[in-house]
């Protein structure tokens, strides 16, 4: 839904003209050059130097001044710019894991596919809410699940409905949004657009739908559910009814992740941060404000 950035790399310090009996050039460890100057700032310099060579080895991928560089997208209510500030649950449960860590995350919303090939490609640029399927799989370093994804057939509360499968209930009238992911599972076991199936372009067209009575169901991911409603001025659990669970839909959840060239001892750190986040409790809290 990454490694520690490039601008917030290691410290490398200005070269000064080489001598004649400077050894010869090595680009690997001519970068990290200093001055031979013995003032307080080239001191400084030499110092900052030495530490970001010892985080180098020891696999930190963190800037010197613990800064990680952290990228997602526009994606409500996981992760969006609100306000001119990123926020939602998936953005909270990151915050919180830096946090644990005692870092400090700059923080980029861009399209998917930039956020995604930056992250691959660039050792200790993190990624969050990104989902873990098989194709990816060997393509990053998996922190852990940050944000739960459970597809319903949502209805109204306080009206019965008699629904033990999802045979049953094709003789509902269920909103959809044109060929988004439930409304194609939906037309792969059967359903009919035009029929049982009321389609359209907007995800807060078919709450007000299903609100108004227009609509008998709605399938739709949870959160976003409840973060619609809650986008009209209303409460979810009074507008929403949880009728049917999909199972086939609600998988392990989104992700934050690392490239495959970050370090391994860096992806361990934040792991261990997310799993004691979540003994904690503070995991489960996120969770139920974002419900």
């Amino acid at each position: 839904m990454p490694a520690l950035t490039s601008r917030a790399g290691h410290r490398i310090l200005n070269k000064g003209r080489q001598q004649a009996h400077t050894p010869p050039f090595n680009p690997s460890f001519d970068r990290m050059a200093v001055p031979t100057s013995f003032s307080a700032t080239g001191i400084w310099r030499r110092f900052a130097c030495l530490a970001a060579l010892w985080c180098w080895g020891a696999g930190c991928a963190v800037a010197a001044d613990g800064a990680v560089r952290v990228l997602t997208e526009e994606y409500p209510p996981y992760n969006y710019t609100d306000h001119g500030k990123l926020t939602g649950l998936s953005t909270e449960v990151v915050e919180a894991v830096l946090k644990e860590l005692k870092l400090h995350g700059e923080f980029q919303s861009m399209p998917w596919a930039r956020a995604y090939e930056t992250a691959h490609g660039t050792p200790g640029v993190l990624i969050y809410s990104i989902g873990r399927t098989p194709e990816r799989d060997k393509l990053f370093k998996w922190v852990g699940v940050i944000a739960p994804t459970n597809y319903y057939l949502f209805g109204q509360p306080g009206r019965a409905y008699s629904i033990d499968s999802l045979e049953a209930a094709k003789k509902y009238r269920i909103a959809t949004v044109n060929e988004d992911v439930g409304e194609q599972f939906l037309v792969a076991h059967g359903f009919v657009k035009g029929q049982n199936l009321q389609p359209s372009v907007k995800y807060e067209l078919n709450y007000e739908k299903l609100k108004l009575g227009r609509v008998d169901l709605w399938i739709m991911n949870e959160l976003t559910a409840s973060y619609l409603a809650r986008q009209a001025g209303d409460n979810p659990a009074r507008t929403l009814a949880r009728v049917y669970r999909i199972p086939e839909l609600s998988g392990e959840g989104y992700y934050m992740a690392f490239g495959k060239q970050t370090p391994d001892a860096t992806v361990e750190r934040f792991r261990q941060a997310l799993q004691h986040l979540k003994r904690s409790g503070g995991y489960e809290q996120l969770q139920r404000k974002w419900q």
